[in-house]
């Protein structure tokens, strides 16, 4: 997140994160469910503790108790290329905010990655979306717009250096 908006934008990740509900998927009150298996879980939670550890935790949601595979919606902050959780695919909601000072930056870290199956940016500035089609390097990109949940057999699903299948 660009130096300049980084304390007021990170403010308002966390109180919109704090409205999502983790419970059961049948149930239409939550937003996030359980992970697949207990392998999930463990791994999503051993990342949990290293984003802890390498930058500042910035939200965990609270967790159901029971039987399922329940992983909290985690984000960490302070993050920086060199870390762990900016180099490695988590498939699990945890998410690393970085500071930087400005786009050029963020396209230097974004793309400072080993794994790039997919990207997005938000941007009012048609110079910042052109230099993103230029330069962002990933499998599938995403502009102004969620960048989860492609349109399976509409979208390609190719990634881009270690993601997917390559590009």
């Amino acid at each position: 997140m660009l130096d300049a908006v980084y304390d007021k934008f990170v403010e308002r990740l966390v109180k919109a994160a704090r409205v999502y509900r983790v419970g059961s998927s049948e149930d239409p009150q939550y937003n996030m469910g359980a992970v697949s298996d207990s392998a999930a879980m463990k791994s999503i939670k051993e990342y949990i503790e290293v984003g802890k550890q390498e930058g500042k935790l910035l939200y965990s949601s609270p967790i159901p108790e029971g039987d399922f595979y329940w992983v909290p919606l985690t984000i960490i902050g302070g993050t920086i290329p060199e870390h762990r959780i900016a180099q490695e695919e988590i498939f699990g909601p945890v998410l690393a905010v970085m500071r930087v000072r400005d786009f050029d930056q963020s396209i230097e870290w974004a793309n400072s990655t080993l794994f790039a199956l997919t990207g997005g940016i938000f941007s009012r500035s048609p110079e910042h979306i052109a230099q993103a089609r230029r330069e962002f390097r990933v499998g599938n990109m995403y502009i102004n717009r969620n960048n989860t949940g492609d349109l399976v057999s509409r979208q390609p699903f190719g990634g881009s250096r270690m993601s997917g299948v390559g590009t």
